[in-house]
């Protein structure tokens, strides 16, 4: 079966089967990597460090995205 016939089946599916559908492609996408992830909590255990130690100072969201 081609992608086009694949397209045509979906389509004749009610909404909320379309939606998980869409939903179960969607997240075989983004599968978890245990590296990034312990690169990405390094760096946030280093910036918390950081943090609580003084040598950075924090910006209030305010003054990046402004009043809400």
């Amino acid at each position: 079966m081609g992608k086009q016939e694949i397209v045509a089946q979906a389509l004749k599916l009610d909404p909320a089967e379309r939606f998980d559908l869409v939903d179960q492609i969607l997240h075989s996408l983004d599968k978890p990597d245990p590296v990034i992830d312990r690169v990405w909590l390094e760096e946030a255990e280093k910036r918390l460090a950081a943090n609580r130690a003084g040598k950075v100072k924090g910006i209030p969201a305010e003054e990046i995205f402004g009043k809400f």
